[in-house]
């Protein structure tokens, strides 16, 4: 669902070929904000296409290269684009971080190799904040408010998986993980 909704946004900006729409994407960074399997792209736009929610506009043919077909966004594309979106706000399912299931039994495993993986894995973090916090930035004048909300939510959700990732590692390197009946210093 989430490749046909981009593939339908993206569309109402311009006319494009599937694969401009891979570039676009990746561009915006869509694969960091949530699931696209760029592979099963050309499958979404045949299906779009065959369901009548896009329409070929132009094929492009040259000698040394497949044909290239631009496409666009219909009526109907409109109408499902609209419906997807509204299903993603109402959705609101439970965060399943890849943490959580090694955090619960991470207590039987040796915490100096947790430890050296948090080190490299809080350092990844800084760059995203940096980075997340530098976007938002680049773009604060010149993409729309939707935008920014979305580039200033991932900076914050960066900043908030840092603190956590910096308190737990203290907790590593203090070889914490097995206690029991301590609460969390939640200023760290």
């Amino acid at each position: 669902m989430s490749m046909k909704m981009a593939i339908l946004g993206l569309l109402q900006e311009r006319n494009m070929h599937p694969y401009e729409i891979t570039l676009v994407m990746k561009e915006r960074a869509m694969d960091r904000i949530t699931k696209l399997q760029m592979g099963s792209l050309y499958y979404a736009v045949d299906k779009l296409a065959s369901e009548g929610h896009i329409e070929a506009v132009e094929t492009i043919s040259s000698a040394d290269r497949p044909d290239k077909t631009i496409y666009r966004i219909t009526e109907a594309g409109l109408v499902l684009f609209e419906q997807l979106v509204l299903q993603q706000f109402k959705k609101n399912e439970p965060v399943y971080h890849p943490l959580y299931m090694a955090l619960a039994l991470s207590r039987h495993v040796d915490q100096s190799k947790i430890e050296k993986l948090l080190e490299e894995r809080i350092r990844e973090s800084e760059h995203l904040v940096n980075l997340a916090y530098q976007v938002y930035e680049e773009h604060a004048i010149i993409v729309p408010r939707s935008a920014l909300h979305l580039m200033y939510g991932r900076y914050e959700h960066s900043v908030t998986e840092l603190k956590w990732l910096k308190r737990l590692y203290k907790d590593v390197q203090a070889r914490k993980l097995s206690e029991v009946g301590t609460p969390l210093n939640e200023e760290a």
